[in-house]
């Protein structure tokens, strides 16, 4: 299986992409703030259950292709660190853009709709695709095999930080909200440092990796 060094590696730039508020973290905190912990939180679960799905199907669909070549890991490496970076640089210049989160309206969802709205968000995010599709495969051990068992065992490791640091938004935010609410444009400066991480992740995604 994977091992640990491998393991913490991936657990650290995990942690380093999670942090970077996207549109999943966008999409909590305006749970968060229109209608309280609750609903953030189970906001917080779909996503998750959505996110892992992305694992499941870059295990069984594009592992084994992978593994084996070279060019198709390189040609993937570096396409997703060139979104990475285009991601970064669109967040940065839109930095502003988590003020939409206080747009959200009041009101009472159903547990299950709430749940499936952040299936769908957590499912459609696209910097956890291409964080998936570039980054699972660099950190899978061929030589102690069970390739697909490693790239969920990853992807499971991904899910847990990203669970509990979208709950500790959404908490914060749903805590927080008039504090939020009197200066907006408080969430610009997340915004353009995580847009400066991010590019900084798609820089070391496309400098790391096997080259034999």
């Amino acid at each position: 299986m994977v091992s640990a060094d491998r393991l913490l590696a991936f657990a650290a730039m995990s942690l380093l992409l999670i942090v970077v508020p996207g549109p999943s973290v966008l999409f909590v905190i305006g749970r968060a703030l229109a209608q309280g912990r609750r609903v953030a939180l189970t906001t917080v679960a779909g996503n998750t259950l959505g996110a892992y799905v992305l694992v499941m199907a870059v295990a069984l669909g594009v592992g084994s292709v992978v593994e084996r070549s070279v060019a198709v890991f390189t040609a993937l490496k570096l396409a997703g660190a060139a979104y990475l970076v285009y991601l970064g640089v669109r967040a940065w210049r839109h930095r502003g853009a988590l003020r939409a989160g206080f747009a959200a309206e009041e009101g009472a969802g159903g547990g299950l709709r709430t749940l499936w709205e952040g299936f769908a968000v957590g499912v459609s995010n696209p910097k956890t695709m291409v964080f998936f599709a570039a980054a699972l495969p660099q950190f899978v051990d061929r030589d102690q095999g069970h390739v697909v068992a490693q790239m969920l065992l990853l992807g499971l490791v991904f899910n847990v930080i990203a669970a509990l640091s979208d709950s500790v938004w959404g908490l914060a935010a749903a805590t927080a909200r008039e504090w939020f609410a009197r200066s907006p444009r408080r969430l610009s400066l997340v915004g353009g440092a995580g847009g400066l991480t991010m590019i900084g992740l798609g820089v070391t995604v496309a400098a790391t990796g096997r080259s034999e």
